[in-house]
């Protein structure tokens, strides 16, 4: 996307693309940051760029009604990226240090913990609310010591300059509660997750587009969180059964690419969604045994194509797929495959993949957003829409 207004800019300058109803001096502002998100195809990216949509279309009634103005703080290649209703603030790495800005803000929202930036000052003074949305706290699991202290100690700072918290599920809401010793306000607001029922598909390479043999779907970026390695010995283990891994072209996905040489394995780097789609669409069931999790997002876009979905019982997976989900207690390949196995047999059941979509269904952007404008309107005492 090319950027609709020049790239370099002075700290603290409030940016508006040309065609901006410039608002008026005493109108207050609510400033929302992605910090440093510069790609919106993996967890954190999905989820500013749904939400962030969604409030943008709500910008000129608030204005008209409220007289509230929306600005995105991001990076500058992000920038138009929500329209020309809304403004626009430049990110550097000097606002880790010192972030000031032209005009004050009635409230800031971090979208994500892994912000670095400090929430902006107005005239030497804080400006007023800050929230924050907290995705998961991962780092307390699975990790060496030292990579706990530091993430445990910039997580702490971050939560000293917060006043109020949105968690992304109760149990991410309880690991704040538990570990970072939070006795502020906390809501919990589920995420969303796109339906691609009704996307163009097309085949992933090398497959019909309707394909009749059965496989096995993974899609994530394949760090060791992901637990990709599982999905592999089983695999190894179950050589009858086709498995597809994709996900984006990461470090980790590459490395796995080239090291695992199994004729029923095979990986798909960099698909678009039309790929997702069909993949969703013709897979046999969708496997997610991941470690460490904050909501977890391609589970339930399976579960909207009525796919029998087989999650990790770790961290949020077990609220997030409830009893529409099978889950792993163990990750030895014998278990796994009579995991998968029972669930596709149980999944053959009358009225059970209609039941997987209705669970699908109640993790929808439209009312994710809806909760954060409705958290907006409480915290600058507007009245309810």
């Amino acid at each position: 996307m090319q950027p609709i207004v020049p790239a370099r800019w002075a700290a603290g300058e409030r940016l508006q693309t040309p065609s901006v109803h410039c608002a008026p001096m005493e109108t207050r502002r609510i400033g929302i940051s992605l910090g440093n998100i510069g790609a919106l195809h993996d967890g954190l990216g999905e989820f500013a760029l749904q939400i962030g949509q969604r409030v943008a279309a709500q910008a000129p009634a608030w204005r008209e009604t409220h007289g509230v103005s929306f600005d995105f703080h991001l990076r500058d290649k992000l920038v138009g990226l929500f329209g020309t209703d809304v403004g626009y603030l430049p990110v550097n790495r000097w606002q880790r240090v010192r972030h000031v800005q032209a005009q004050p803000y009635a409230l800031w929202h971090s979208l994500h913990q892994l912000n670095k930036n400090l929430p902006p000052t107005f005239a030497g003074e804080r400006c007023g609310t800050r929230l924050v949305t907290v995705h998961d706290l991962n780092f307390l699991y699975g990790r060496n010591a030292f990579s706990r202290w530091r993430h445990q100690r910039r997580t702490m700072a971050l939560i000293r300059r917060t006043d109020e918290l949105v968690a992304i599920s109760h149990h991410t809401a309880s690991d704040v509660k538990q570990h970072l010793g939070w006795t502020g306000p906390i809501s919990v607001i589920h995420n969303g997750a796109r339906s691609f029922v009704d996307a163009p598909r097309e085949p992933l390479p090398g497959w019909a587009a309707d394909n009749t043999r059965p496989f096995l779907y993974h899609l994530s970026r394949m760090s060791p969180s992901k637990n990709p390695q599982a999905i592999i010995e089983l695999a190894r283990f179950w050589p009858d059964m086709t498995f597809v891994l994709c996900g984006p072209p990461s470090k980790d996905a590459k490395h796995l690419r080239a090291t695992v040489q199994l004729p029923n394995v095979q990986f798909h780097l960099g698909i678009s969604d039309a790929n997702k789609a069909w993949a969703y669409a013709q897979c046999t069931g969708f496997l997610f045994p991941s470690l460490t999790e904050g909501f977890g997002l391609p589970p339930i876009e399976a579960m909207h194509f009525g796919k029998p979905v087989f999650l990790a019982r770790r961290t949020c997976l077990p609220e997030i797929g409830g009893t529409a989900a099978a889950y792993f207690d163990s990750f030895e390949p014998a278990a796994m495959q009579q995991v998968v196995q029972q669930g596709l047999l149980k999944h053959q059941q009358a009225g059970r993949a209609q039941a997987v979509q209705s669970h699908a269904a109640q993790f929808d952007w439209d009312r994710a957003a809806g909760a954060y404008l409705a958290l907006y309107r409480r915290l600058l005492q507007l009245p309810p829409g």
